[in-house]
């Protein structure tokens, strides 16, 4: 019996060995960082918080395996996206904001994307889990994987993209063995609609929102408990063009829907879904100098009324217009927040308010680029006071941020910059004695590589 799977393995063996290996061709691309930072600051409050200064990294590498002409395999992970000589995070379950993977897999090693794309004779099909939330410009974008289906029709200049994205599974699976409740999923639909010109782009998408995660009522058998089904529809129109030596972007966003409390024990009233945010950008370039502006603006929610007229809608992670107001990438997700009295925060990400922003830039050689911005932002709704007293103001603050980028070979680049926020009295919350604020200073530099 031995000799008898000794002679069958070896017969495996060989016949192994024989056959042809199937030839894919494999396409790198991808990035690193290393940067250091201090921040003054780690808070509004005066003499609240300790100033912090570390050095930090991250590698993301995408894959394409090319298993036949218009066949593709595309990949992508994130690795090593810590803090030098800091303690891991924590191992939990829940994903990162902008990951497929937590915060400890992102340390380690953390796969966002794997997805088919297949270029078919009538049109391009892309079916897995790939890059969510970036539409248009990049204000409103918040990019993240998600598991999706998408496909691409393209006919001259115009093109049509329907999708359907899962940003939520609530079913009884392997890992949510107490899952009592069908139907609490969240689901998202999208339509897009682009025509491209030599010089720019111009599109309108609409996406329908179902997000049933919060269906579930604290009893099932009343329906009382916080539940409710929000459904709602976003339309972007946007357009990116070139008008001589001048870079135009433009993006407006219409959210319209309700939030449902269907159950009939439930005597809340439902909530109407009204929120807008806008953002124009502007850029002169006369290769040597360049100058350039900006305006966003994000609706508020009123806190007298019962419409959710705020936090449907924001100005994005991806958008990161300063260095220490409305910075996710480098300020907010390796700091976090930054807090005020009240309630009053900023998280990276842009909310409740306008934004402007004038800046100038310089390029006295082909390598280097230096640009100085100042940016003012102010809150369009104060939050209800839990006590007797008023609000004390609405401005976030002043802005002055220098920037300088250095471009070592085709691949390395170096960039230093600093910036000084005027902080503003949005952040002393009430008119209640003892809430003063202070400014703060941030000083960032950074190596990136691309390949």
């Amino acid at each position: 019996m031995k000799r008898f799977w000794l002679v069958l393995l070896s017969l495996g063996l060989i016949a192994a060995f024989s056959t042809q290996a199937m030839a894919v061709d494999l396409k790198f691309s991808g990035e690193f960082y290393a940067a250091g930072m201090y921040l003054d600051k780690t808070t509004f409050c005066r003499d609240c918080g300790p100033s912090t200064a570390f050095y930090y990294q991250g590698l993301r590498v995408k894959t394409d395996f090319i298993v036949a002409p218009g066949l593709t395999l595309i990949t992508r992970f994130d690795a090593m996206e810590r803090s030098w000589g800091a303690s891991r995070t924590a191992p939990g379950t829940t994903r990162a904001v902008d990951s497929y993977g937590t915060i400890a897999e992102n340390e380690n090693i953390a796969f966002d994307w794997a997805y088919v794309n297949y270029k078919s004779p009538i049109g391009v099909f892309d079916v897995g889990i790939m890059n969510y939330g970036s539409t248009g410009t990049i204000f409103g974008n918040s990019s993240q994987p998600e598991g999706r289906i998408k496909y691409t029709f393209t006919y001259g200049p115009f093109m049509i993209q329907p999708t359907i994205s899962k940003t939520s599974e609530r079913s009884y699976l392997y890992n949510n063995l107490t899952a009592t409740q069908s139907d609490r999923d969240n689901d998202v639909y999208h339509l897009l609609g682009e025509y491209k010109w030599n010089d720019g782009k111009a599109g309108f998408n609409v996406n329908y929102y179902r997000q049933a995660t919060n269906r579930t009522a604290a009893n099932p058998v009343t329906g009382l408990g916080n539940s409710y089904t929000r459904n709602y529809f976003l339309f972007t129109p946007y357009v990116i063009a070139k008008i001589g030596p001048v870079a135009l972007q433009g993006e407006f966003n219409y959210a319209v829907g309700r939030d449902n409390f269907e159950f009939s024990a439930d005597v809340r009233e439902d909530r109407d879904i009204r929120s807008i945010s806008g953002w124009v950008d502007a850029t002169a370039d006369f290769k040597k100098v360049y100058v350039g502006g900006s305006v966003a603006y994000v609706s508020g929610d009123d806190p007298d009324s019962n419409r959710i007229e705020g936090g449907i809608i924001n100005g994005g992670r991806d958008w990161n217009p300063c260095l220490i107001m409305f910075n996710y990438y480098d300020r907010g997700k390796w700091i976090g927040p930054l807090g005020g009295y009240d309630g009053t925060t900023d998280d990276g990400t842009m909310t409740n308010g306008w934004f402007f922003q004038v800046r100038g830039g310089l390029r006295p050689i082909d390598k280097l680029d230096i640009m100085a911005s100042v940016s003012y932002a102010r809150a369009e709704k104060t939050m209800k006071p839990a006590n007797t007293y008023t609000w004390e103001g609405r401005e976030y603050g002043w802005e002055v941020d220098l920037v300088g980028s250095y471009k070592i070979t085709d691949n390395l680049s170096y960039m230093l910059g600093a910036g000084y926020l005027f902080t503003g009295d949005w952040y002393s919350g009430t008119t209640a004695t003892g809430q003063d604020i202070q400014n703060n200073l941030l000083v960032i530099n950074k190596l990136s590589l691309t390949f």
